[in-house]
């Protein structure tokens, strides 16, 4: 069984009644990033970025927003 490591923005952004652009302002992180990040079509993801994200989300536990699946 191949793993996929899955980003989880869509359901924190709905859950917190935020949009992915408002997430990119809050984050700096340019919204086409953070969209991608969003839909999982990103092949490369940045700590800084995850960090970023943490952040403006307040979120203390990086699985809330990364997961293997």
């Amino acid at each position: 069984m191949e793993r996929k490591v899955e980003i989880r923005l869509k359901q924190l952004v709905d859950d917190r009644g935020i949009s992915l652009r408002e997430l990119a302002r809050l984050s700096d992180i340019e919204p086409s990033i953070v969209n991608k990040l969003a839909n999982n079509k990103r092949e490369k993801i940045y700590l800084p970025h995850i960090e970023r994200i943490a952040d403006a989300l307040d979120i203390d536990d990086i699985t809330e927003i990364i997961r293997l699946k």
